[in-house]
């Protein structure tokens, strides 16, 4: 089983509609939407929802009123001032950070602590396939243990199921939720557009997987708006070892293809959608090499 995880370093540069793309054209495969903070792969992939299960993460504090003394204990020995008091009654804000020291020195015994519902995560029939995908509750953190967990339900059902290959669409930029989603993966595919602030990001991305690593493809989407730069993006993969996939030219039908929910490749067989189907198969070449290094070290 082979994980490729689509990233772009920042919203936009078209890195859903390519994964989606990718899910169109792939044979065996499972798809996890790892960007759990703003997920949009279901809107192309329409999903029927098969499971539906809770996510806790962290822990919640909160004060029984009953038992407060109203010693503001609790509120001298947070450090994070998420204890409020309205009317001689203290209460716990949004400020909590869960650390639990308000519940070691309440005297009284008067905080309970209990797991902290922060999302959802899903199981889920598509047109293409079975795509795992989860929703954060608004405000809620420790996104990276939920991205972890959609990825890890992705490789069971893959091999519940036998399938070869997860393709992951991943989050914007380069902090925990990113490295939850490349960890354990086999290449990273970035797509980028030629500006100057998505060289940037491309560069910040392709640091954090070679930091872990990860062999690096790189795609340009929209190449044609700055041929220039869509030169010094070809030039940077080739001086930085890693594997340059191709060009995508700029097309309104990337648009069309989100108000009908459907990806590129679907609905339409012009320019943008051959490059896309020539970068297909660039990357699956080299699936094939790192699936044979694979079964090479096994042996």
């Amino acid at each position: 089983m082979l994980e490729v995880v689509v990233l772009s370093g920042k919203g936009g540069t078209g890195k859903t509609s390519i994964t989606s793309s990718f899910a169109a054209l792939s044979y065996n495969a499972v798809f996890a939407d790892c960007d759990v903070d703003a997920a949009d792969l279901h809107l192309i992939l329409e999903p029927e929802v098969k499971e539906k299960h809770e996510f806790y993460s962290g822990y919640e504090a909160e004060i029984i009123e009953e038992k407060c003394i109203s010693c503001g204990k609790c509120s001298e020995v947070c450090r994070f001032d998420a204890i409020s008091i309205e009317n001689n009654t203290f209460s716990v804000n949004s400020l909590c950070e869960g650390c639990g020291v308000c519940v070691n020195f309440c005297p009284s015994n008067a905080i309970s602590f209990d797991k902290s519902l922060t999302g959802e995560w899903y199981l889920s029939d598509t047109r293409l396939g079975q795509l795992v995908h989860a929703k954060l509750r608004t405000a809620a953190e420790n996104s990276g243990k939920l991205v972890t967990k959609v990825k890890n339900e992705a490789r069971l059902y893959a091999e519940k199921e036998s399938l070869s290959l997860i393709i992951v669409d991943g989050p914007p930029g380069t902090s925990c939720p990113v490295i939850a989603s490349i960890t354990g993966s086999d290449i990273v595919v970035l797509v980028t557009e030629p500006s100057l602030s998505g060289i940037h990001d491309m560069e910040r991305v392709h640091k954090l997987a070679t930091h872990f690593k990860i062999p690096t493809a790189i795609c340009i989407n929209k190449w044609d708006i700055n041929p220039e730069n869509s030169e010094l993006i070809e030039k940077y993969a080739f001086d930085n070892n890693c594997i340059f996939l191709g060009k995508i030219s700029y097309s309104p039908i990337f648009t069309k293809a989100q108000i009908e929910s459907r990806s590129v490749v679907e609905i339409d067989d012009g320019k943008a959608s051959i490059e896309i189907v020539r970068i297909w198969a660039a990357l699956s070449k080299e699936l094939k090499i790192l699936k044979d290094k694979k079964l090479a070290k096994k042996q």
